[in-house]
């Protein structure tokens, strides 16, 4: 959340009166105005995890495993320049026997975190994966540029619509106009993005799964401007 903060009232190192006579001068024909601006924007980045999880007994032996799993994945996803790959989190742990008292193996999981505007390309090395990875997650949002563009369109909309109630509250009271004393400008997105998961399971080993066709959806971007005026 961005914060700007827009003020007309300068408090400078003044004398006693006179500070006392400014701040009396505030105590009346004072009012609180809030006014929003808020647009619905379509999703245009997709974000996705997968994962691979293997045991083995030999922890040098599952870490050989993850780790070539791993490389050729990297490897896979130069085919698709425009997608974002990258790698996540990584663990390692022993599995113990019912009993709790004997080491029985090692369990290793690995993540890949996969980003793009091209939710064509992105299906398609998601697909691909697939025939060695699990997908623990995919989300599409507003992109940082895309929201920031917003925004800055929105604020100006809020202000706009910040003034017209002064001035209608003004007009309602039949006063002259108004000073602003203070005006504060906050965004908040509400993202609703489309969620999905996916947990392969093992009779599609074989099989190199059907890319799947995206549906992004969209996300509610929000700017509030809330201040205090004094009618003239």
């Amino acid at each position: 959340m961005r914060n700007l903060l827009v003020s007309s009232l300068i408090l400078a190192s003044v004398s006693s009166p006179v500070f006392a006579a400014t701040t009396d001068a505030l105590n009346y024909n004072v009012v609180s105005i809030q006014a929003d601006a808020s647009r619905e924007v379509s999703n245009d980045q997709i974000q996705a995890v997968l994962y691979i999880e293997k045991s083995n007994k030999q922890p040098a032996e599952l870490a050989n495993q993850i780790n070539m799993q791993m490389n050729q994945a990297l490897a896979l996803a130069k085919k698709y320049p425009q997608v974002k790959v990258k790698t996540g989190a990584q663990s390692t742990y022993p599995i113990y026997d019912t009993d709790n008292k004997k080491l029985k193996e090692w369990r290793g999981r690995a993540e890949l975190q996969i980003q793009s505007h091209d939710f064509k390309a992105a299906s398609q090395l998601i697909s691909e994966l697939q025939q060695n990875f699990q997908t623990d997650s995919i989300g599409f949002s507003v992109s940082d540029e895309q929201r920031s563009k917003i925004e800055n369109e929105l604020m100006m909309e809020a202000s706009k619509n910040f003034q017209q109630r002064a001035q209608l509250m003004s007009q309602s009271w039949h006063k002259n106009g108004y000073n602003l004393i203070n005006l504060n400008i906050n965004t908040n997105n509400n993202y609703r993005p489309v969620m999905m998961s996916s947990l392969r399971t093992a009779k599609f080993a074989e099989a190199s799964p059907m890319a799947q066709d995206m549906n992004a959806g969209e996300s509610k971007i929000s700017v509030s401007a809330n201040g205090t005026i004094q009618l003239k």
